[in-house]
């Protein structure tokens, strides 16, 4: 495993402080707040903590409140609202400096037989064929250094490839607004399904507002052409999968307006299983 996954592993335990209290550290994002992954993310660790281990998540839905300091931990309150049958349910509410930051609602529901089917997986590249983060960020001679080292830094614990050049690669004329990139951690995990579903929740909020970009021609803020910052985020865990093996994100936007952009996606195993499906909401503004 490497030091930076590990690093991320760390970052998203937390600490139980009381029953159904844990708190969690924060650091920088790429932008100078809490990334809303990682507040997504370790919000599904307190919500799953308090879940038998036999109930796998299959959703969340999650409102981003206020901007987090990076500079102070974060309080998740878990709230049991129903332990049925076959589903628990779970709300959670991210507290720091005394207001609340974030809320999440989880689903978790026991293995079951039923109908089963799924969209197919669409077309796309070996993600072995394409160019690393790395590779791909330093070959842009347009973007100012520092903010290529604070992507890199922000994504070191995870491979995520672009499929096509990502917005702040290309931009000034509008594209088709699809974006797909393949993703895995930098480093095998634990055979435990609720942390992969984490490391899933944590990644999706980083290129799901790509395509919005696109339809518009926009690089995003690489290079501070749009501000913007997510609004609300859902999860749906369809089928078992491994967040250290290759995902594919594949991700579109049908509508912007108002000063937001809607963001929808599906995530296929590399075998072509449909294992999530995502959507999320965000402020996507020009600034004048």
């Amino acid at each position: 495993m490497s030091q930076a996954l590990q690093g991320l592993l760390d970052l998203l335990d937390l600490e139980q402080i009381e029953e159904d209290i844990y708190r969690g550290q924060s650091r920088s994002a790429v932008v100078p707040r809490v990334f809303g992954g990682q507040v997504a993310a370790q919000a599904m660790v307190a919500a799953g903590r308090t879940v038998p281990a036999d109930r796998p998540a299959h959703s969340l839905h999650a409102y981003f409140l206020r901007m987090g300091d990076p500079g102070a931990p974060i309080v998740y309150n878990v709230e049991r609202l129903r332990d049925g049958r076959s589903f628990t349910t779970r709300r959670v509410v991210a507290v720091q400096h005394g207001k609340p930051i974030f809320t999440l609602s989880a689903s978790f529901q026991t293995d079951e037989e039923g109908l089963d089917h799924q969209a197919l997986m669409p077309p796309s590249a070996d993600p072995a064929t394409l160019p690393t983060s790395e590779d791909r960020l330093r070959s842009y001679g347009h973007l100012d250094p520092q903010v290529v080292e604070r992507i890199l830094e922000a994504r070191e614990a995870i491979d995520l490839r672009y499929v096509e050049e990502p917005p702040y690669g290309k931009f000034g004329d509008p594209r088709e607004p699809h974006s797909q990139v393949w993703f895995r951690t930098n480093g095998k995990l634990a055979d435990d399904p609720l942390l992969h579903v984490v490391l899933a929740t944590y990644v999706s909020d980083m290129t799901l507002l790509d395509s919005v970009l696109l339809a518009h021609g926009r690089g995003g803020w690489a290079v501070g052409d749009v501000v913007g910052a997510s609004l609300d985020h859902a999860m749906w865990f369809h089928r078992p999968f491994r967040a250290d093996e290759w995902l594919l994100y594949d991700q579109e936007s049908p509508s912007a307006h108002g000063g937001r952009g809607l963001g929808q996606a599906r995530i296929y195993t590399q075998d072509g299983r449909l294992a999530v499906s995502v959507i999320q909401e965000g402020v996507v503004r020009v600034p004048w």
